[in-house]
């Protein structure tokens, strides 16, 4: 009787073995498998992640903005959703100063901001809102918004604090003369916001077939504007395949 009670004990104890360790056995399966394809995912998307949505690949685009038809190289295209041909009705982009190339992972530290360099330049193309560019409103616009005399900015620009009830809280209006005469205007944040901020100061201007550029870029740079209002004019052009 008692070999028979130890025997079936034996047999119960024996199936819950069997029992426990083939579970077990599925459980180290399905991890195994769970585990390879996170490897294989880390390593498909790896590139991506490290990248933080940016591209190296230098391939040309071609989009269509409005009348336009710019040709672009995807890695200077700000967004990830925006690196194929067709039409859009913005194209944002962004270039490190002064050699206006997109992204490369030599320079991912400046794209990211970690760098301790400011030099990265933020453009974007899409139809005109006003039908005067930054420049032309200088006179009609801006001059009724700024307290005047202005303050020496360096290099022949005059920054002007704008009044108190005009609505631009933390910005000044940055004005040069460019060699035909035209005023170059640009605003700037001030404060801890322009501080921080990788490209405070922005200007735009009419490019191409009726299309509106509004580039934004460092603060420092304002130090040489000629010859970036100079470079960012020419860098927009030629981009712009259709400009009758």
């Amino acid at each position: 009787m008692a070999g028979q009670v130890e025997s079936a004990r034996y047999t119960n104890v024996t199936g819950i073995d069997h029992a426990f360790l083939s579970r077990t056995f599925y459980i180290f399966i399905a991890l195994a498998i769970v585990s390879a394809l996170i490897a294989a995912t880390g390593r498909w998307l790896g590139p991506a992640i490290s990248k933080g949505g940016y591209s190296d690949d230098p391939s040309l685009r071609e989009i269509v903005v409005g009348n336009n038809v710019l040709s672009v190289p995807a890695n200077a295209i700000r967004f990830a959703e925006a690196r194929h041909d067709g039409v859009a009705a913005k194209l944002d982009l962004y270039l490190r100063w002064p050699d206006l190339t997109g992204y490369s992972d030599a320079a991912r530290d400046d794209f990211n901001g970690t760098g301790g360099r400011k030099d990265i330049l933020f453009l974007s193309f899409e139809p005109p809102t006003m039908s005067h560019d930054m420049s032309s409103r200088w006179r009609p616009v801006y001059r009724a918004l700024i307290v005047e005399p202005g303050k020496p900015g360096g290099n022949g620009v005059t920054l002007y604090d704008f009044k108190p009830d005009t609505g631009y809280l933390n910005e000044v209006l940055a004005v040069g003369r460019r060699a035909d005469g035209e005023p170059f205007v640009a605003r700037c944040l001030t404060g801890t916001t322009g501080q921080e901020s990788l490209a405070p100061c922005q200007r735009d201007a009419f490019v191409g077939n009726g299309l509106s550029l509004n580039y934004r870029f460092p603060r420092g740079l304002l130090a040489d504007w000629q010859k970036l209002d100079a470079a960012v004019m020419a860098k927009a052009g030629s981009f712009i395949r259709t400009d009758d």
